[in-house]
């Protein structure tokens, strides 16, 4: 029993000379200043690498002084393997409560804090940390007290240990200057993400109007830059669970996410599987190994405490990424299809910027001279620069689906005039086939009927001799002038006389043929340079019909002599003259003509030539067809 009693007293004995040592040195007095004041200096760390210190063993392990760490600049991997610990104590000299905020960095994923009571007991404060990094410490008036603060650093190569004690009434204006340090990057980065944001809505629009694939692809890459850029320029200051969460794990994820997304754009932008298959093969494997890699990252970062491992998957997904964005530079610079160019050329820029950022984050200028000086600024111009690049070959490829879709429009449309030019064609061929059967079947049949009729006629006639019977002569005429109507008829429908040296022949036989006999002197004169063309069977009928109508007229009324036609060529047409040497045509009675002079101009009207009829030196009849080129 008396033992056991001793063995208390010097337990808590212990405690209180362990806890009264803990609190007189290096005690920070937060009542002797009103900002915020440094405690690096103030405070002692351990660094538990193997996470084997325990509120048991903890305050026996080895510390040291902040001091000795004072030159180190990045944090070692062994730290962020482990836990942290800061020991350090604050004292309250004025009369009144005072509250103040421990801010170790922006760098922790989590902060717990404990008090150590002068038995060494830890009491852990209420985590308050998680939103903004900012731990409240509530102090009494005269209280001194030591504090353990546990720090998990986030999951990322260059971290920073600030170990600030901030004034609550100073808060705020710290808060402001923490995250206004870099107000010119805060604003590109700002700026940059409303261009991305608009990239976004492009994108969207062209795949809800086209349904193309290649711009839901190239949205959801924009959606990536986008979260990448903006929530880089809004954590880059910051603190709490989010930040920390964002630079150790999303922010990389996202960029890996939005490479793959890059890569199926390019693809069907390209069309790499048709036009590019070697390039096709390495987008396809690299897609792939992306993700896997990915999948293998966040297991070792969520299930795994080993950061070096983490760091190496990161740096060589990166390096992946570089390699295959250099290989895709070359085959695409070496292409002569400036579709490729353009994307090769905004990769190769984007590639550019983050060699240049990157070199800024291995190698940073203190202090930073401007805006120039900062990594992030370097890689949000190549991500813009990038898709500045792909704005640029959409326009050139839209514009050759525009030509392609003009030509294919045309070729279209000259197929469907070629189709109704060729179904008119057909039926003009069967209808000009019925036509030659129909003159075939003329000739052959009714013709030779006629022909009989007529030379039973002119036999009949010469039996009876002088006792012929009016009745036959007729017959025998009407025969004649039906054989003679019949073969004009059967002239005018066959195809194989559709031409205008065809019709001035016929023309001009009849004519010699028709006043044969008849003491009219006929004379036809043609010129030797007219053109040849095709002339339908209704013109050359109409023609045929007013050329004999006119004949007519003057072996009937005109009491000529002499008749002249004459073909002549004009400057734009072709003239035919009829005339003749008689007592020219009364204008003021017109009724020995009938409805003769009538139908003849219907029927050049009809068949788009000039006519015209008029007394000089006896009857001159006049008809003009002019000729288009």
């Amino acid at each position: 029993m008396r033992r056991l009693i001793c063995i208390f007293v010097f337990t808590f004995s212990y405690g209180c000379m362990m806890g009264q040592s803990l609190a007189d040195s290096f005690a920070i007095d937060v009542s002797s200043f009103k900002d915020a004041c440094s405690i690096k200096d103030k405070c002692d760390i351990l660094i538990d690498s193997d996470n084997t210190a325990h509120s048991g063993n903890i305050l026996q392990r080895q510390w040291k002084s902040m001091a000795d760490f004072k030159g180190l600049k990045l944090i070692p991997a062994t730290w962020i393997n482990g836990t942290v610990y800061v020991k350090f104590t604050l004292q309250n000299s004025s009369a009144l409560n005072d509250t103040v905020y421990l801010y170790p960095g922006n760098s922790f994923r989590s902060i717990k804090l404990s008090k150590i009571s002068p038995a060494g007991n830890f009491i852990t404060l209420k985590d308050e940390s998680e939103e903004d990094g900012f731990q409240p410490i509530f102090l009494s008036p005269l209280e001194k007290t030591t504090y353990l603060a546990e720090l998990h650093f986030s999951k990322r190569k260059f971290n920073s240990l600030a170990l600030q004690i901030i004034q609550k009434s100073y808060l705020t204006k710290y808060q402001k200057i923490l995250y206004t340090s870099s107000y010119n990057e805060m604003v590109i980065g700002y700026l940059l993400s409303g261009l991305l944001l608009m990239m976004i809505f492009f994108n969207g629009a062209n795949f809800s109007v086209n349904g193309k694939k290649e711009f839901l692809y190239n949205c959801f890459y924009a959606i990536c830059m986008f979260i990448l850029i903006y929530f880089n320029t809004y954590t880059e200051r910051r603190s709490g669970v989010f930040s920390s969460f964002f630079m150790g794990y999303l922010g990389f994820a996202v960029l890996v996410i939005g490479t793959v997304f890059y890569i199926a754009f390019t693809r069907k932008f390209l069309n790499t599987s048709i036009n590019y298959p070697l390039l096709n093969k390495i987008f396809y494997y690299e897609e792939r190994v992306l993700l896997v890699l990915l999948a293998i990252y966040s297991y070792t970062y969520f299930f795994s405490g080993n950061f070096r491992l983490t760091s190496l998957l990161e740096n060589g997904t990166k390096m992946i990424c570089l390699g295959i964005g250099i290989l895709y530079v070359i085959i695409g610079i070496k292409q002569k299809n400036r579709l490729i160019n353009y994307l090769a050329i905004g990769n190769a820029i984007l590639i550019f910027f983050s060699i240049i950022s990157f070199l800024l984050i291995i190698f940073p200028v203190r202090p930073a001279i401007s805006i120039f000086t900062s990594a992030l600024l370097y890689y949000e111009l190549g991500i813009v620069c990038e898709l500045i690049f792909f704005l640029l070959g959409l326009t050139y490829k839209n514009r050759i689906e525009l030509i392609e879709k003009i030509k294919e429009q045309e070729a279209l449309k000259l197929e469907a005039e070629k189709q109704i030019f060729e179904s008119k064609l057909a039926i003009l061929n069967a209808q000009q086939d019925e036509r030659n059967r129909i003159s075939t079947d003329m000739h052959d049949d009714l013709g030779a009927g006629v022909t009989a009729i007529r030379l039973f006629s002119e036999l009949a006639k010469s039996r009876l001799g002088k006792n012929t019977i009016p009745e036959i002569e007729k017959i025998s005429f009407s025969a004649n002038e039906l054989l003679n109507n019949m073969n004009t008829i059967i002239w005018t429908m066959n195809s194989s006389n559709d031409s205008f040296g065809n019709m001035v022949a016929y023309i001009r036989s009849y004519a010699l043929e028709y006043f044969e006999n008849t003491g009219i002197n006929c004379s036809v004169n043609i010129d030797t340079n007219l053109p040849e063309f095709v002339v339908n069977g209704e013109i050359r009928r109409n023609v045929f019909l007013v050329v004999k109508e006119a004949l007519n007229n003057i072996l009937k009324h005109a009491n000529a002599t002499e008749v002249w036609l004459t073909l002549k060529r004009e400057t734009d047409g072709i003239s035919f003259y009829i005339q003749d040497n008689g007592v020219g045509i009364d204008f003021e009675n017109l009724r020995r003509f009938g409805n003769g002079l009538k139908n003849m101009k219907q029927r050049m009207t009809k068949s788009g030539i000039n006519f015209s009829i008029e007394n000089k030196n006896g009857t001159l009849v006049t008809l003009y067809a002019k000729l288009t080129a």
